[in-house]
């Protein structure tokens, strides 16, 4: 029983890489539909370098659950048969497609017309990634605590909590204003209502579930407070982001930047919670 921070690399992997996926689609818009003069562009572009290091530490993270960095390449060794294999190559296609499409771009070797393509190709790949995922945790059917619709929609509203943040972060770094800026707090606000009313159905559903040793409920003792502590965090980071906005202009780099480390700090309480819900293999029951 925990709150499941023993899995603390796969926190970072996977919070990590769901709020670099939804930070590229909302960079990728903005070049795409942002009316961007090139010189704006190509700010944009370096300032994705912060997306390609947060998914670096990401990886390097994810290396470390498996005992050895060599052991990364042996979980490829089942890709289209495993979900563990499918979710690290998946992961490193959007990587590799993502970084070196950047590196081009950043050498000023990318066309137009393939950095339009790139840029699509590389938010469905994030998309597929952050499925990937999903389909890790959400396909074993004998850990009925992860085996629900809960899971997909969590790792998802990451990507809505986080990703706006992030993305509008990096568009303040490029100094970029304007495109749709105002309306990415409403993604995350929405988002954070969403998730909030998850936490809540799920935990009353964990009174429910239950195997012949364990009780759901009695995984994590501290749900409430936890779960409670992680919208606190997020709402703050909120405030950080909107209320400048609300005074007429824009937050400084470093409210923004704290902001989107309390995002981190509650999607990572949020995370610890999904890991120490595991439930011993076995025969397992919901009343």
């Amino acid at each position: 029983m925990g709150s499941g921070w023993h899995e603390w690399p796969l926190m970072i992997f996977t919070v990590f890489g769901q709020c670099v996926a939804g930070g590229f689609i909302v960079l990728a818009l903005a070049m795409l539909k942002g009316d961007l003069n090139r010189e704006q562009q190509q700010r944009l572009v370096l300032s994705m370098f912060g997306l390609w290091v947060l998914m670096g530490i990401g990886f390097i993270a994810s290396t470390l659950h498996l005992g050895s960095p060599m052991r990364a390449f042996n979980s490829l060794n089942r890709v289209g048969a495993s979900s563990l294999s499918n979710e690290i190559a998946s992961g490193a296609i959007f990587f590799a497609v993502g970084g070196l499409g950047w590196l081009l771009a950043v050498l000023k070797k990318l066309p137009a017309g393939l950095r339009t393509l790139w840029l699509i190709v590389t938010m469905v790949l994030g998309v597929v990634f952050v499925w990937m995922m999903v389909r890790v945790y959400n396909t074993i059917d004998t850990v009925p605590t992860w085996y629900s619709v809960w899971t997909p929609m969590s790792f998802f509203l990451t990507l809505f909590i986080g990703g706006p943040l992030l993305g509008f972060l990096l568009l303040r770094v490029a100094g970029v204003d304007g495109w749709a800026m105002r309306l990415l707090p409403a993604v995350t606000l929405l988002a954070l209502a969403v998730s909030t009313v998850v936490a809540l159905v799920q935990g009353a559903e964990l009174a429910t579930i239950h195997s012949s040793i364990q009780q759901a409920s009695a995984l994590v003792p501290d749900y409430g407070s936890l779960m409670a502590w992680r919208v606190v965090l997020l709402a703050a980071a909120l405030v950080c982001w909107i209320v400048p906005q609300l005074k007429g202009y824009q937050p400084a780099l470093p409210l923004l930047s704290l902001a989107f480390l309390l995002v981190l700090a509650g999607e990572l309480i949020g995370r610890g919670v999904f890991y120490g819900l595991h439930m011993t293999v076995g025969m397992a029951v919901a009343s």
